[in-house]
């Protein structure tokens, strides 16, 4: 016979300690990504801590027609469930950038791309060949915006990197080709190629970037560097 007193104090513990672990393990995983594409350390922890910031931070830039405001608080796509902000909802979608998950990484693409100018070429290759995919898979939402599944965007973009760096001789740059063709290919692809869906979606706030920090552009850009 067991008796636990403490028991559910144990368990509560426990798990703060293994969510805390997981962090660390996560934050060490970008910070690892960011510097294999070339950011020094200190810009690499200052991407980080941008992008967790900014990744609260949605930038509305225009109003559009969005149709009949959609009533469900969660919308459904491709297996991931997400919070539609319903107290911004109206008779317009309120389109935004979305700061950590949309501007920091285009940001630190160009700044890759400047310390890296023998990879601009393959790179541009490389962003054509996702946008081009990731547009194919790209599926408007109502109540949501456009959506496109999560795997597909890095997948495509780490092999891009590989076939494209193959091809050019660059196998050195064959991470900022895949960071830079996973950001700029989904930001093309999956969010500014379908603006034009996103009327009569009834989707109260569409946000270029995705809603949050480990999510679109920004988590592509990682996971294609870590596959490539």
């Amino acid at each position: 016979m067991f008796f636990g007193p403490f028991l559910i104090f144990y368990a509560l513990a426990f798990f703060l300690v293994l969510t805390f672990l997981f962090v660390l393990v996560e934050i060490g995983v970008i910070r690892y990504a960011f510097e294999m594409i070339g950011l020094p350390p200190e810009l690499a922890f200052l991407a980080l801590f941008a992008s967790l910031i900014g990744s609260y931070i949605n930038i509305p830039i225009a109003k559009i027609n969005g149709g009949m405001p959609h009533t469900a608080d969660l919308v459904n796509s491709f297996g991931v469930r997400y919070q539609v902000p319903t107290r911004y909802a109206g008779a317009e979608t309120t389109l935004a950038v979305n700061v950590g998950g949309a501007i920091v990484p285009v940001l630190i693409s160009l700044y890759v791309l400047a310390h890296h100018p023998g990879a601009l070429l393959p790179a541009l290759i490389g962003v054509a060949i996702v946008s081009l995919v990731v547009h194919r898979c790209a599926r408007p939402v109502p109540g949501l915006g456009v959506a496109t599944p999560m795997i597909v965007p890095p997948v495509v973009a780490a092999l891009s990197a590989w076939l494209v760096s193959g091809l050019f001789g660059s196998p050195s740059h064959i991470d900022v080709i895949a960071y830079v063709s996973g950001v700029l290919g989904t930001l093309i692809g999956a969010d500014l190629a379908n603006l034009n869906k996103l009327g009569g979606l009834g989707a109260p706030v569409a946000s270029i970037g995705g809603a949050g920090t480990f999510d679109g552009i920004f988590l592509t850009g990682i996971v294609a560097v870590l596959l490539a």
